[in-house]
Parts: structure tokens; C-alpha cells; sequence
């Protein structure tokens, strides 16, 4: 199964570049990645989508992958949001949306903070309004671990694999290939604009739960939130008060996976998300 390469315009006309997989007239689900993430993150999951019916858009975030960086650095929460509405609404229908820590936080934003009719249905990956604040500089201590690169792939999958012990350490290493630039220096960074930690963009919307409660709780489409048991972001307690902000969502709590649910468990993730889709499109939401 082949992609299908999209562009797509943001905040400013910044090009956004997307992978699309399956039948283009199918029911569209965006997939949003996580910071410092790339649209390869979905991979596995976008193509079972796709054999599942579904056609599976997979976005490349402003400043990461090869959608282009902000010439200004702005990579504020406001942008993202203004980047996925700029996005959905240049689909045919309403997507169902999945979206990852950061592309979550963008989704639930968006959705809550409109009038609705956004999405016609939300997955949270690993994100709710209640974080953990160790959790969070933890990742963000990993992002800013390697300024200076690294002098091959191999090194940065030994960074990878400090950082996630329980994760298997795969053999092939060409997906994590895609993930970095190598530079005129000859040295591999990571594929994101760096200007993404500074200050004023530094996960804001994090820092601002509230926000990010209110917008739960105006939450109306249907909702599923999948949590990695392991995580150190999305603790039982912040998952159990995000049930309470948003009655009528579903959770899923995956064993042996951490923040990065997909990367971690992607075929018990994929089944929970295609079964939790399958369900509101027999009900004729889709």
C-alpha cells in the first residue's frame, strides 16, 4: 500500500505536507502527531486504517518533517489550532481527528473551543488536561538533549533507547532515518525547528489546564481517550478527571506502552482506534 502525497496551507500560508492512504472518497481521519514528531509516526496505524475503510490523512505539524518552519518561530498553540482548521476545512467531510500530545492538545482546542462541528469524532492520544509537570520536562529534557546532533543514526537510537528502556530496539533503522536531517555539517538533528522550545512556545497550552478543561468539557462529538499505562504524562488521576469533564468519552488504558502509545503498542492501539470508529460510523455519525 502506497501513500498518497498532500499539501495542505496553514496559519500564513505555511506549506503543511501530508500523507494520505486508502480510497479518497472514504470517511477522511486526520492523524496528528505528537512535538517532535513527524507524520511517520502513524505509519502502521494509517494503513490499517486505510484497510479498514477509512481514509487516513497523516500530517506533517508547522516546523516538523517537512512542512516548512514558521519564518517567525511562532509555534504557539493559537498557530497549530489555526494550522488544523486551515487543514480540516479542505476536506470534503468533516475528519474523525487522532491526534498525539501535541497534535491532541491542537484537536481538542480546536474542537472545544469552537461552536462544534469541527470533528465528527476525537481521539486523545496520551493528552488530557491534567499533566504531569515531571512528565512534561521529561520529554522536554529529551528534545534538548542533543543540540549539536548526532554523528550517525546509530547514535541517535542509542538515545532513543535510554530514554525508552521498555521499548524494543529495532534492527532497521530507516524509520528512524525519516525522523532526522542530516546537515551540512554532516551531523543528524532532529526534524524539527528548534525554535519549537523557546520561551513563549515551550507547550504552552500545556501550562494552561484550565484552558484546556473548559474545552473539554464542551466536548459534544464522540470521544475516546487512549492512555499508555506507562506514561509519564497522563497519570489514572488526570485520565479519570478527564472522564469526568467529558462523560460520554471512551478510555482505553494499553499495558506495557508509555506517552508514545502508537510507537509503543501500534497494534493494539490501531485495533482500539478502528473499533472505537467502527462504532459511531455503524451508528451513521460517519
Amino acid at each position: 500500500m502506497r501513500a498518497q502525497a498532500l499539501d495542505f496551507h496553514g496559519k500564513g500560508g505555511l506549506r503543511l505536507i501530508a500523507d494520505a492512504w486508502g480510497d479518497p472518497g472514504a470517511a477522511p481521519v486526520l492523524l496528528l502527531h505528537g512535538g517532535g514528531q513527524t507524520r511517520y509516526a502513524w505509519g502502521g496505524t494509517a494503513r490499517a486504517l486505510a484497510r479498514a475503510g477509512w481514509y487516513a490523512i497523516s500530517l506533517d505539524l508547522r516546523g516538523h518533517g517537512e512542512s516548512d518552519w514558521d519564518p517567525d518561530g511562532d509555534y504557539s498553540a493559537e498557530a497549530f489550532v489555526e494550522d488544523f482548521l486551515g487543514v480540516s476545512s479542505g476536506l470534503a467531510r468533516r475528519p474523525a481527528v487522532v491526534g498525539a500530545s501535541l497534535g491532541g492538545i491542537t484537536a481538542l482546542l480546536a474542537e472545544g473551543e469552537s461552536a462544534g462541528g469541527i470533528c465528527s469524532a476525537l481521539v486523545l492520544v496520551d493528552i488530557v488536561p491534567k499533566m504531569e509537570p515531571e512528565g512534561v520536562e521529561r520529554i522536554v529534557g529529551f528534545m534538548r538533549a542533543a543540540p549539536d546532533g548526532f554523528a550517525s543514526v546509530q547514535e541517535a537510537a542509542d538515545a532513543i533507547a535510554s530514554y525508552l528502556p521498555h521499548r524494543a530496539r529495532p534492527r532497521d533503522l530507516s524509520g528512524l532515518r525519516k525522523n532526522l536531517r542530516r546537515h551540512d555539517d554532516g551531523r543528524y538533528r532532529w526534524h524539527w525547528d528548534p525554535r519549537f522550545l523557546s520561551g513563549h512556545n515551550r507547550l504552552s497550552a500545556a501550562r494552561d489546564p484550565d484552558r484546556l478543561r473548559t474545552a473539554a468539557r464542551a466536548l459534544r462529538v464522540p470521544t475516546l481517550l487512549v492512555r499508555g499505562r506507562m506514561s509519564e504524562l497522563v497519570s489514572e488521576d488526570g485520565a479519570r478527571e478527564f472522564i469526568e469533564l467529558v462523560p460520554h468519552a471512551r478510555y482505553v488504558d494499553v499495558s506495557r506502552a508509555g506517552h508514545m502509545v502508537a510507537g509503543d503498542r501500534n497494534d493494539v492501539f490501531s485495533e482500539a482506534v478502528i473499533d472505537f470508529l467502527e462504532g459511531f460510523r455503524e451508528s451513521g455519525s460517519a
